[in-house]
Order: structure tokens, then sequence, then C-alpha cells
């Protein structure tokens, strides 16, 4: 009779990476540099927004006191002088359907590209991925002539679809390279599994792959969003009345060659911001699932 094996409780202290080293002891190798590396981001990034907020509160010749730093009386005129501007809310409208627009157009392109680039492994994969690289590296200025000349031949100049294609033709490189990785980390059982249950190539990417790889869709999908937002060069250029120009040429408008209204800069600034917030806020919990979490649910 053979005696079964009995394999050793391995316990998290004995874990091992991929070089042998104790995970643990890697990770606590880091410790003394992880707590001050958090805390430089954090006030790079949080020392500007600190300074924006401050300066939307003070009134114009505070911004111009030196003694008025930070001490200093806050007000709330900038807001609602901002608020009030009836463009405001034209702007926000046509940031709204630009960056959606955007988004849904690059995902529905840049999804079936970036799991075709991830399951198929030729010379022609090789190749498609090299183009996407030095597509990336073409500056968007030097698209901005050829695009006006050809949607003035298909009449989109002055609409939002003119806007739309060319953000879209802008970021699918940048979406799909982003993408494969996702589908790539995909098992390939899960495919398997699929193929044997009957399931077509569509269906196993429809009901497979794409809830297995929500994550990378949804982390996609949000940095296409906030780029998209941002959109300045193609809109101050394709859209010839600046009635329709979105919340970034707004903010442009508001410098002059006559000065600057820094209270008012800054608290549309921040009101610029808090649709971003709110998307943050809304898509943190399915940004921080990992992959693996997914695919086990």
């Amino acid at each position: 009779m053979s005696i079964p094996a009995i394999a050793p409780t391995i316990t998290h202290d004995d874990a091992t990476d991929a070089a042998g080293r104790p995970a643990r002891r890697r990770r606590r190798r880091f410790e003394p540099v992880a707590g001050p590396l958090r805390l430089v981001l954090f006030l790079i990034y949080a020392v500007p927004i600190f300074w924006i907020i401050l300066t939307s509160l003070k009134s114009p010749g505070d911004v111009i006191s030196s003694q008025a730093s930070v001490v200093f009386t806050p007000t709330l005129n900038a807001y609602i002088e901002a608020l009030g501007n009836a463009g405001l809310f034209t702007a926000l409208q046509q940031s709204i359907v630009i960056a959606a627009g955007t988004t849904a157009l690059t995902l529905a392109i840049a999804i079936p590209a970036g799991y075709g680039l991830a399951r198929v492994d030729s010379r022609v994969t090789t190749i498609g991925l090299g183009l996407l690289i030095v597509l990336q590296m073409v500056p968007q200025t030097a698209n901005v002539i050829p695009l006006f000349q050809i949607f003035g031949a298909w009449g989109l100049l002055n609409q939002n679809l003119g806007v739309i294609i060319a953000d879209t033709a802008l970021l699918i490189p940048f979406a799909v390279l982003l993408l494969r990785p996702f589908f790539r980390a995909v098992p390939d059982a899960l495919e398997e599994a699929a193929s044997i249950d009957g399931a077509s190539t569509l269906r196993t990417f429809f009901s497979v792959m794409l809830p297995v790889a929500r994550n990378g869709v949804a982390t996609t999908g949000t940095l296409i969003f906030l780029l998209s937002w941002g959109e300045f060069l193609y809109a101050v250029n394709f859209f010839l009345s600046p009635g329709n120009y979105p919340l970034s040429a707004l903010l442009a408008q508001q410098v002059s060659a006559f000065g600057i209204n820094w209270p008012g800069l800054m608290a549309l600034a921040v009101i610029t911001s808090v649709p971003i917030l709110i998307l943050f806020v809304c898509t943190y919990r399915l940004l921080r699932e990992g992959l693996t979490l997914g695919a086990v649910k």
C-alpha cells in the first residue's frame, strides 16, 4: 500500500516571488521608501489643487497682494459670476457630448482590435503593434490641416461629429495598446471551455472575454474620457463658431490681452473638474478590482 504524500503547508511568510526571495521580506525592504514616496506624490498633486481652490475664493485684489497669500477673506463672487455665464452650460454640454462620443467610438473599434492582437501571434501582429507605436509618436498638430481639409469636404466643420472622429483617430492606438495586455491575461482555458460548450466566436467574445476583461475596458474607457474631456486643439480649429467651444476652449478664452481674472479663471477650472471627480468616484471601485478577481467572479 502506497503512502499518500502530504503537501507541506505554505504560510504567507514562506511565499516566494519569481526570484525565490520571500515576498514579505521583499515588501518590508521597500516599506521605508514607500511611505515618503506616497507623501511626495500626494503633495505634487494636492498642492496645485489646493492653490487653485484657494485662488478661486479670493478677490482680484487679494490675488495681486503678496500679504494675502493664505490669510484673506473668502468670497464666492468668482463662482457666482462663472455660473452666471450663459456660455458655461453650452460648453459643458459640448464637452460631455465630445467626451462620451469619443469614448464610445474608440472602445467600439479598440476592443475588437486589442482582442485580435492579443489572440493572434504572427508577424502581422508584430507589424501592427509597431505601427500603433509609430502612430502614437505623430504629434496632434500635424493632423490639424489635413483633417481640416477632409472635414471641410465632408461638411463636418463646426460639427461635434468631426471633433469626435478626429479624437477617436488620435486615441485608438493608445486604447488598443492599453487593452491588449488585459486580453492576453485572460486564460486560454476559458475560451476553450466556451468552444467545447458550443459557443461561437462572437458568443465567446461577448459572453466570456468582455466580462472577464471588463476592468481593462473600464480603465481604458475612463482614460479615453479624461483625455477627450480636455480636448482643445481640434475644438478651436474645427469649430468655426466660438459658441460651440467645449470647456477647455472656454477656459482659454478667459486669458486676454487686457489681463486675466484669476479668481474667475480658477473658479471655472474647479467647476470644470467636478464632472471628472464624479466619474472617478463612480468608477473607482470597478477600477480597483483586479483582473484575476473579475475572472473568478
